[in-house]
């Protein structure tokens, strides 16, 4: 079988926004401290009624509009951990059902945050690689407005909704996964977690775990690939923060124009940061090689090598 390859990314973000810098003076804090810690002025926020599924229907219809037809889709993979309902049946069976796919389709979801990317783009590409699957759709949607108190400035200035699809294919041009390294820091998860149907986060213990483990990652992953940072194009981070993003940029010593940065009017995306880093990025420029790098919830981080193949 030819190798699956990530086709492209389409992303769905909310027009609904909460303006961070009124929230931000509820709590005493300063524009430009809000634009230089957080990055943002907004946050994207889901419809009331719009649940996971919704979302990630709402990006395969911009898919479609693309000339992308859904009706050989053989996988579709959900990354959420706010699935729809209590998550029976699981979001992805709800995804599969509202676009009216083949029966003939393998879905189950991932239970990941803001690593969830490149955990899944690894998983369904080894499914679709082993079961001999043609296309598949790999969505992540998480939208934490559902379980943000907006009386907790950890989170409520944080985290916006969105939603992406992927396009994964057997055989056509696009980016191979060409490695991937996983990490897990368990014992420390309780910095983020969900506090009876609420959101909490230690953001200190957050960035500390960030700073101490991500760039050793992403060197040991060059080091297998017997690679340098200055042979690989642009280092997509996980938009946890400007802050946050800036200060790994700094410490593995990075020029801005290499690590993008696209969180201004949407917020941490939780496992859509990264696509949708990756959709912005790809439209502005043509990199050939792109490395990928999230972290958050559980403690999790997972980075991975994307190579650009045109047959």
């Amino acid at each position: 079988m030819s190798p699956v390859r990530l086709n492209r990314i389409v992303g769905h973000i909310p027009s609904g926004r909460v303006d961070t810098r009124e929230r931000g003076r509820i709590f005493g804090y300063e524009d430009d401290f809000l634009a230089g810690k957080l990055g943002t002025t907004s946050l994207a926020i889901k419809e009331p009624d719009d649940q996971a599924s919704d979302l990630c229907v709402k990006a395969a219809r911009e898919l479609e509009k693309q000339g992308i037809t859904l009706d050989d889709i053989g996988a579709v993979v959900v990354c959420t951990q706010t699935p729809d309902g209590h998550g029976i049946p699981h979001t992805s069976a709800v995804v599969h059902a509202k676009l009216g796919l083949a029966d003939a389709c393998a879905c189950f979801d991932i239970s990941l945050g803001c690593s969830g990317y490149v955990y899944g783009l690894s998983v369904i590409i080894s499914f679709m690689q082993a079961n001999k699957i043609q296309k598949g759709l790999f969505f992540t949607s998480d939208p934490y407005s559902a379980i943000i108190d907006p009386t907790d400035q950890a989170t409520c200035l944080l985290f916006g909704d969105a939603a992406t699809v992927s396009l994964l294919e057997a055989g056509a041009p696009g980016w191979q996964l060409t490695d991937v390294i996983f990490g897990t820091q368990g014992k420390n998860g309780a910095a983020i977690n969900n506090r009876g149907g609420k959101l909490a986060m230690n953001g200190r213990d957050v960035f500390n775990f960030a700073l101490t483990t991500v760039p050793k990652q992403i060197q040991s992953l060059l080091t297998r690939q017997e690679l340098t940072l200055e042979e690989v194009d642009r280092v997509v981070l996980h938009q946890g923060s400007r802050y946050i993003v800036d200060k790994l940029r700094e410490r593995m010593r990075l020029p801005e124009d290499k690590v993008p940065l696209h969180l201004t009017d949407l917020g941490n995306t939780v496992s859509s940061a990264i696509p949708l880093t990756l959709e912005a990025t790809l439209q502005i420029g043509s990199p050939k090689r792109i490395l990928i790098s999230g972290f958050g919830v559980g403690l999790s981080y997972a980075t991975g090598l994307l190579d650009w193949q045109s047959c």
